[in-house]
């Protein structure tokens, strides 16, 4: 499936999204690399199709998004749905978190994903 997950095409995108990380996706990837989360690894800025996420952890199949204050526009709206349909429709699972709930109850996230692990345990080995 390399012709689904981070296409060469989207590597300079990748590298960018990584170089430019905003404050609230640092916190976060500051929480849950190097395994730091059950033992889990996750990959930052990786491009699923077309499409680049925030985080991925491909034991669990999960995407993680932050959204910012531009998510809340109709037209980002949208293309947040649309996109978000699109990799679901591989057997990917989301979560969102805003940018203040990162900055203000990164526990609350942390939890949230433990828990995430937990409900979906029978669907991935350990």
């Amino acid at each position: 499936m390399t012709e689904i997950f981070n296409k060469i095409s989207e590597k300079s995108k990748r590298r960018i999204l990584r170089k430019n990380m905003t404050d609230s996706e640092k916190i976060l990837w500051d929480k849950i690399r190097n395994k730091q989360i059950l033992n889990l690894r996750f990959r930052r800025q990786y491009s699923i199709g077309k499409y680049v996420i925030d985080f991925y952890c491909p034991k669990l199949k999960l995407a993680i998004e932050v959204d910012g204050e531009i998510h809340l526009s109709n037209h980002s709206k949208n293309y947040d749905e649309i996109r978000q349909n699109e990799i679901e429709s591989l057997g990917i699972s989301f979560l969102r978190f805003s940018n203040d709930s990162i900055k203000n109850n990164i526990s609350y996230v942390i939890d949230t994903v433990k828990n995430f692990k937990e409900n979906n345990a029978s669907n991935s080995p350990s």
